[in-house]
């Protein structure tokens, strides 16, 4: 594999990352996150719309750029050097390749130009507060019990019929007929929580259960934010830098994604590769994150001075960063092996989210007791390290589920021989 940069990928870097050192420092990241979106508008849209960086992975008949996955993870990883505070993640990784592997035509047509442009962003709501396992990170998405159970657990669906809404539309059979409503429409009942930048996102795509207890199976659906309904409350995190909502849907009505999804992808592939995609930007972004707490610190331990010298001298001190780059280093390998080779993503996730626990814990510890304090950016690098690993981990599930799809590769690949 070749492991150097194209122009194009070494433009993407430097263009964000001037962006980024100008609009996202530490002041503007605490200022971002107390803002009701959560992130700076401004910013996005200079991304998102002057950068194109929302449809960097679109296609371009539909107002994207057409890049793959590396050119999405440079982009990610510069964004987790300053942890950025964005609907980046939410909207072009895990909403927008859902719409395009299962939308009709017509939803593709009508969604992702507005995805491309910055003007739309999407939050992926599942049921349970288990996203990791609902996009196969770390375990087999088919075990139903991430979406909250079959009879009333979850987000429950049913069809929309002349009863429910006045312009009409074909009534549900009310036992064993389609439960995802006529024209596919259905009004949703249930609650998700833990959903990434859920409480600002101007479009929704919410997992729900269809067919009643009998016939069971969970589909997505399109929900409007500003739709009759919908309670959204943006809850206390962690990690103030990526928001997370609880959202109500009280008889919300909700548009199925896809024409006749029997016979199109099914939508646990679908969640399924939007999770490998999702662990490699993740990974990126972890990286990115790392790098940009050891480079901190490297800096610092250069200037601080103990018994008239640089810390940074002592040689307990240099093998301690060693070990540190060390660690960074074969992280950012794994990630764009994964990422230009649809490698594991799940091996690659992990290594970044250990490196970045490790590195922003030697950051404050390096620091002294300035890295303890709230006024350093130190802890938002911590923060980001913990909350990544509850919310996508934690490394030895990822790491477990991730070589056990190696296994089962290898042994389709090489069936055994009787000798």
């Amino acid at each position: 594999m070749d492991a150097a940069f194209t122009a194009e990928q070494d433009e993407i870097r430097r263009t964000l990352r001037e962006l980024l050192a100008k609009r996202s420092g530490p002041a503007e990241v605490r200022a971002a996150v107390a803002t009701p979106e959560g992130y700076d508008t401004d910013l996005w849209h200079r991304m998102s719309g002057t950068l194109g960086l929302a449809g960097l992975a679109l296609p371009e008949e539909y107002g994207g750029v057409g890049c793959g996955p590396a050119e999405l993870a440079v982009a990610f990883e510069e964004a987790g050097r300053v942890l950025a505070p964005s609907p980046f993640f939410a909207t072009a990784v895990l909403a927008a390749p859902l719409i395009a592997a299962l939308g009709s035509e017509r939803q593709r047509a009508e969604l992702l130009p507005r995805i491309a442009d910055g003007a739309l962003t999407c939050a992926l709501a599942v049921p349970g507060g288990s996203l990791s396992l609902a996009l196969g990170l770390t375990g087999d998405n088919a075990d139903a019990s991430w979406a909250g159970g079959g009879r009333a657990g979850g987000v429950q669906a049913r069809p929309v019929d002349s009863g429910d809404s006045g312009d009409g539309g074909d009534g549900g059979d009310g036992g064993g007929g389609r439960s995802d409503g006529a024209g596919g429409r259905a009004l949703l009942y249930g609650e998700a929580a833990q959903v990434l930048d859920g409480h600002s996102a101007g479009l929704l795509l919410v997992a729900a259960h269809t067919g009643g207890f009998a016939r069971s199976r969970t589909l997505l659906f399109l929900v409007r934010g500003d739709a009759d309904g919908l309670v959204r409350e943006r809850l206390p995190t962690l990690d103030a830098t990526r928001p997370q909502a609880v959202v109500q849907l009280r008889d919300v009505e909700g548009e199925l994604l896809g024409e006749d999804p029997p016979n199109g992808p099914g939508v646990l592939g679908a969640l399924a590769a939007a999770g490998r995609t999702a662990a490699v930007m993740l990974a990126a972004e972890a990286v990115g994150a790392a790098q940009a707490a050891l480079d901190r610190t490297v800096e610092y331990t250069g200037t601080r001075e103990q018994f008239g010298r640089p810390i940074g001298s002592f040689q307990a001190v240099k093998h301690r960063l060693a070990d540190l780059y060390v660690q960074v280093e074969a992280a950012r390998s794994l990630v764009y092996c994964a990422a230009r080779e649809a490698g594991q993503g799940g091996l690659a996730l992990a290594a970044a989210l250990e490196a970045l626990r490790t590195v922003a814990g030697e950051t404050i510890q390096l620091h002294g007791g300035i890295g303890f304090t709230w006024e350093h950016e130190a802890h938002l690098y911590f923060k980001r390290a913990t909350a990544d690993e509850l919310l996508f981990g934690p490394a030895r599930r990822l790491r477990a589920h991730a070589a056990t799809g190696l296994f089962e590769e290898e042994a389709a690949s090489c069936p055994s021989e009787r000798v």
